[in-house]
């Protein structure tokens, strides 16, 4: 398993400077407790990546990012909640060509449908982008970042794709991924 104490140190210093588009008048909401995060991943049938439960169990239920905020996992304070939206999308979509793909959370919303999701499935938790917009259902998935650990350093740093965009950089260096379709099937029912 891999230590993130420091990486969550610094993701935690940049949390209390961050000024998101859609601030939280309470500031950062508290950490989960860890009963909290296995009750969501009950209701997911399948467990977080474990920086992203490092998170929110040791740093807060959501509320800071780029741009919007992370949203919380469940009972926060943000507009949405992932796993709400996570099992919304889910049995909205569920056998149509925009089914989502199983193991895939919401994180953090971009506005106009756009969401950055953690690929819970993967080792290193790949960031991706989902962008329906263009309206084509194999072409709404992106790679945004091949690790969670990547994605949050680059919030760390302004170093992410979202900070080039604000400055006018053409985007077109994300790789797709293919995966969505095979992943869309349920593959059983949850865990629990």
């Amino acid at each position: 398993m891999t230590d993130h104490t420091d990486l969550l140190a610094r993701i935690a210093r940049r949390a209390r400077e961050d000024e998101p588009m859609m601030p939280l008048a309470a500031g950062l909401p508290a950490p989960l407790p860890q009963s909290t995060i296995d009750s969501a991943e009950k209701r997911l049938g399948f467990g977080l990546h474990p920086l992203l439960a490092a998170i929110y169990r040791d740093l807060a239920n959501g509320g800071f990012g780029p741009d919007y905020q992370l949203l919380s996992l469940t009972d926060g304070p943000t507009s949405e909640q992932a796993v709400e939206c996570y099992l919304d999308v889910r049995a909205g979509r569920a056998g149509t060509e925009w089914a989502w793909p199983e193991g895939v959370l919401p994180i953090l919303t971009w506005g106009c449908g756009m969401y950055a999701c953690v690929d819970c499935r993967s080792d290193q938790g790949t960031v991706l982008l989902f962008e329906p917009n263009p309206g084509n259902p194999d072409a709404a998935w992106w790679i945004d970042s091949p690790s969670l650990a990547a994605w949050f350093e680059h919030y760390v740093d302004d170093t992410g794709w979202w900070v080039r965009a604000e400055e006018g950089e053409d985007l077109d260096d994300m790789p797709p991924w293919r995966e969505a379709r095979n992943r869309a099937v349920t593959l059983g029912p949850p865990r629990g």
